[in-house]
């Protein structure tokens, strides 16, 4: 098994955005560093190919849905026909991109997906940020302590939560990866292995890029402290697999099985998953972690710093002004066809 620790965490200097840097990978099992020649798990997708990718299907993705091209890694602005996402394996890009998508298409999901249609079927993604109410209860510093050794008591394994002196306390979390659509990594690094060592530190602003699929029911132990925030966790899985996408492409779902149906709820980027962990206690019914793709169709624009605001804005008016341009030619064509012909026609 190996771990992702997250501790002392310091703060991005990026202007307009509190998102925090993933430090430490801890390794528990050893694992080989991934070096400039090929090693085992180094390969990449054998889909990811030199010519124009096979087997997309791609139609115009629905409006109203931002998100982020699975190509370039540019925002797709919402307003109108501006992406295009395949039906089969939920690549999306932009209408510009796609004669550069050169990865493959995964295919519709075949027999071995029955488990997860099932899941699927059964899922209720309540899309709200709200968390229940026994999510809200505020422990003192005695029943953190009671409640932390219950939770050690009931353990099968030595992923045990530990208090600290300042009263914090850290512990384990496991984050089960299911996404759909493809991630990518810088064009000069290899795609990662799920047991290659620390990466090094993340590029930024990357535009080649390669893309790949992480394998289905990857999952992921991460030792965190008890104020570590939902969007430092994303930040932390990214970083481990190199991954160059917006963070925002992303969030992190709570998943709890209740009667026979099995309920999503995004996480709001500060609240403290290991709390809930301690709340829920140890079951992965009552309370599991899921990356999943930020699909719920809102955007947070306060994330954005003001020079993409601006940006924004400026598309925005562009595109509104063609709007308003296409709208008036064509009411101008139809009231000349009908000026035409009432002029054809003589009175009475």
């Amino acid at each position: 098994m190996e771990l992702i620790e997250l501790r002392e965490l310091q703060p991005e200097p990026r202007p307009g955005r509190g998102r925090l840097e993933r430090t430490n990978a801890l390794r528990i099992s050893p694992a080989r560093r991934p070096g400039p020649g090929p090693g085992p798990g180094a390969h990449p997708d054998p889909r990811l190919t030199a010519v124009p990718g096979a087997g997309h299907r791609f139609e115009p993705r629905r409006r109203g849905l931002h998100t982020w091209c699975d190509l370039c890694g540019d925002f797709v602005w919402g307003g109108g026909r501006k992406s295009l996402q395949c039906r089969h394996c939920s690549f999306t890009c932009h209408y510009r991109c796609r004669a550069l998508v050169r990865l493959d298409c995964s295919g519709p999901p075949d027999a071995g997906d029955e488990d997860d249609d099932t899941e699927q079927a059964l899922e209720k993604d309540t899309n709200v940020d709200e968390p229940s109410e026994w999510e809200k209860a505020e422990l003192d510093q005695a029943q953190v302590e009671q409640r932390i050794k219950e939770y050690n008591s009931q353990i099968n394994s030595n992923l045990f939560m530990s208090l600290n002196k300042d009263g914090s306390y850290t512990g384990f979390i496991k984050v089960q990866l299911k996404l759909v659509r493809p991630v990518s990594v810088p064009a000069t690094k290899r795609v990662p292995s799920l047991h290659a060592g620390r990466p090094g530190p993340r590029a930024q602003g990357v535009k080649r890029r390669t893309s790949f699929y992480l394998p289905k029911g990857t999952v992921k132990h991460l030792h965190i402290l008890s104020h570590t925030r939902a969007s430092e966790v994303i930040d932390a899985l990214l970083r481990k697999f190199t991954v160059v996408d917006n963070p925002r492409k992303f969030a992190l779902f709570e998943r709890s099985e209740k009667d026979e149906q099995v309920y999503l709820r995004k996480l709001a980027d500060e609240e403290q998953p290991l709390r809930l962990r301690l709340l829920a206690g140890p079951s992965e019914k009552v309370l599991s972690f899921v990356l999943k793709e930020n699909e719920t169709g809102e955007v947070n624009w306060d994330a954005f710093t003001l020079p993409e605001l601006h940006n924004f804005l400026r598309i925005l008016q562009r595109e509104e002004e063609e709007h308003v341009r296409r709208l008036r030619h064509r009411y101008a064509r139809c009231r000349q066809k009908m000026q035409e012909a009432l002029a054809t026609r003589t009175p009475g």
